[in-house]
């Protein structure tokens, strides 16, 4: 049986292409430096280094960002199906403006530690604590984070 999905939060297309194109650039403008001016090799394998971390980055948050999150009555989870949190294990919501937390996010805390987790530009996980956010957009995550503040406060 399907559950009712109560709020999805997707990354904008916007800024998708904008924080995958900002990375491939630092990418080619790092590995353009280390072949255009090399310093000595140390430095040079440093920036190939650099360069290849940040087309890695891209190519992962490009993967993640194709997905979304979805609140349903039992579950935080990825659209493809991944859980991300079960609601009876939330213990709070946070989404203040000094809570440790995603940009236009929330961060979530939870009663279980689970696996180390990092979907770039959506979602994380470390430990106990889950922030949603990133690339998402600032009503999405408002109105989900909101929700599962009344589902959490109802329960408790």
């Amino acid at each position: 049986m399907q559950q009712e999905v109560l709020a999805v939060v997707k990354a904008s297309s916007p800024r998708r292409w904008m924080g995958v194109g900002m990375l491939s650039t630092v990418g080619f403008l790092v590995v353009f430096v280390a072949l255009a001016a090399p310093p000595e090799p140390s430095w040079q394998a440093f920036l190939f280094v650099v360069g290849a971390a940040s087309f890695w980055l891209a190519y992962r948050m490009w993967q993640a960002t194709s997905d979304w999150i979805e609140l349903t009555e039992t579950e935080l989870r990825t659209g493809a199906g991944q859980p991300i949190a079960a609601i009876e294990d939330i213990e709070t919501v946070e989404r203040g403006a000094f809570a440790f937390k995603p940009s236009n996010g929330f961060l979530v805390t939870t009663r279980q530690s689970g696996a180390n987790r990092w979907a770039p530009g959506l979602w994380w996980r470390l430990g106990r604590r889950v922030g949603i956010g990133g690339m998402t957009s600032a009503a999405e995550t408002k109105f989900m984070s909101e929700i599962l503040s009344v589902m959490v406060a109802e329960r408790g």
